[in-house]
């Protein structure tokens, strides 16, 4: 098609329509037949119009042909696709809408049921959910979506009003307004295809080929950096408690980086029971702390490392409450994020006069067992299961001949539920489940035992630490009883275990094994 022809404007004369969801469609049907335009339409579709008093031509009408097998076959006919499909500047297709008797059809509205919903019903027999494969739906739309330089798809109902202002105040959908809806028709036929090859490969165990979809949910401002671009896509499937499905109760767009910190926040403080606070720097947590009050546990996370917590995302999985809100003010505290369960009407409303503040709202946690992680790599993509093993009292190995007491078995739980979310290599010290000193992304464990022991100071002695996998040698275990570390929790499985727990006995130092490694890279 040449670029005189891309130009030329093609009113609407006739319309197709045939849809499951129905909302809107009355009001935007009227519309049409008030401008003009004929309407062929199928089944239910025409008897909603028809009892609205909007005139349409039934499709076995106008194709002279009956539907077939309880609705299988109805739109499937040379009239309806030709008068779909013909180039209106072709000569010789023009001819052959003559001889062949074909209507011209210049809008296609279409929408389909949502495979998935058929799928998730209680009991749905693996014949009623075959019958939910639509085949003469997505031909439709892909047919007008191929030929959108003549003819106008429409998906959505969202669109309805648009269209109908754009026909109304010049006669015809613009070229650029067609293009734009035949994206939208494609992106429905290919999410709608994927829902049904996601069944059969569940049924049939099969996972040679993976294809993801995922929506815009919005442009960002920048990405990692101000020189790149970025944009923040959602699974559609995804109606987890997570930062993706977070409302924001107040505050400017989030940022790329602001994403990924609020994610590392709120998946770490999903992992407790016990009421938990999670300060977040960069991914990486640097105060995190429980008590029975959450006002406490904030207060004790924050004095963790208040200077690593200026400009930091908080998380927590209790409501965030007035307290809260109080002692953020008094301590002139810097807090790019709040995300919470919920937030008491008082909090939000002191927590308001900080414009710049954001609140993200995410309802009720819960982790998610069927959570997966993705990495992308240069040409490819790595996937895994998400790292939701939760390691529990009867997991634990005594190695060393000093056994731990009841609370430092207690903060060592807690201390190895917060290592796993610290990117490697990593060390975590907890005393009283607060954490008072973390050393994060190493590239050798001693490195890392050294930096949260500097971090902690005085507040080390007489903590326990964790370490996200075994030492090699026994300096770091060194290291940690120079800071004042009286109990140890770790995978083992060093080739030097013995040589690791030795030191430890000489050191007086309690030692138990998880097994379980949890690297975070």
């Amino acid at each position: 098609m040449n670029k005189d022809k891309q130009q030329k404007h093609h009113p609407v004369r006739r319309a197709l329509i045939s849809v499951t969801n129905k909302d809107g469609l009355v009001p935007f049907a009227k519309k049409l037949q008030e401008m003009g335009v004929e309407i062929i339409s199928t089944g239910g579709t025409a008897a909603l119009l028809k009892r609205n008093k909007v005139k349409v031509i039934d499709i076995a009408s106008y194709t002279a042909f009956p539907e077939m097998m309880n609705g299988r076959v109805k739109t499937l006919h040379p009239k309806v696709y030709g008068g779909i499909l013909a180039l209106r500047d072709n000569e010789k297709h023009m001819e052959e809408v003559v001889e062949n008797d074909i209507k011209l059809i210049d809008m296609v509205v279409v929408n389909l049921y949502k495979f998935e919903d058929t799928v998730s019903k209680e009991g749905a027999s693996e014949e009623e959910i075959i019958e939910q494969i639509d085949i003469g739906g997505p031909t439709l739309i892909r047919a007008a979506a191929k030929n959108f330089g003549y003819t106008t798809v429409v998906v959505d109902p969202l669109d309805y009003q648009e269209i109908a202002n754009h026909l109304e105040s010049q006669g015809y959908v613009d070229d650029a307004m067609r293009k734009k809806l035949a994206l939208k028709a494609f992106d429905m036929t290919c999410n709608y295809d994927q829902a049904i090859s996601n069944y059969f490969r569940q049924q049939l165990g099969e996972a040679e080929l993976l294809d993801l979809h995922y929506v815009k949910q919005m442009s960002l401002r920048y990405g990692e950096n101000p020189h790149q671009k970025a944009v923040f896509f959602r699974n559609p499937d995804n109606y987890q408690p997570n930062v993706t499905n977070a409302e924001i109760l107040q505050g400017k767009q989030l940022s790329y980086n602001n994403i990924i910190d609020t994610d590392a926040a709120l998946e770490l403080v999903k992992d407790f029971e016990l009421p938990v606070v999670n300060i977040v720097k960069h991914t990486n947590p640097c105060g995190v702390a429980s008590s029975p009050k959450i006002e406490d546990a904030f207060e004790k996370a924050h004095k963790v490392d208040p200077m690593s917590a200026f400009g930091c995302v908080i998380a927590m999985n209790r409501t965030c409450n007035e307290k809260i809100a109080d002692y953020i003010k008094k301590n002139k505290m810097f807090v790019e994020i709040i995300v919470a369960p919920k937030f008491t009407k008082g909090a939000r409303k002191k927590l308001s006069k900080r414009k710049n503040l954001r609140l993200l709202e995410t309802g009720k946690l819960y982790r998610d067992p069927e959570k997966i992680d993705i990495k992308k790599v240069a040409g490819g993509m790595l996937i895994q299961h998400a790292d939701t093993r939760k390691v529990l009292k009867r997991d634990l190995k005594v190695v060393s001949k000093k056994k731990p007491t009841k609370k430092q078995m207690l903060d060592m739980l807690f201390a190895r539920n917060v290592v796993k979310h610290v990117k490697s290599n990593s060390v975590v010290f907890v005393k009283n489940l607060v954490t008072t000193g973390i050393g994060a992304g190493q590239m050798s464990r001693v490195d890392a035992v050294t930096i949260a022991s500097r971090k902690g100071g005085d507040r080390v002695k007489g903590s326990v630490m964790a370490s996200d996998a075994f030492f090699p040698f026994p300096d770091g275990v060194e290291q940690a009883h120079k800071a004042g570390i009286k109990a140890i929790i770790q995978p083992g499985g060093s080739i030097r275990d013995d040589q690791v727990i030795k030191r430890v006995d000489e050191l007086g130092m309690s030692m138990v094994f998880t097994g379980i490694r949890s690297f975070k890279h």
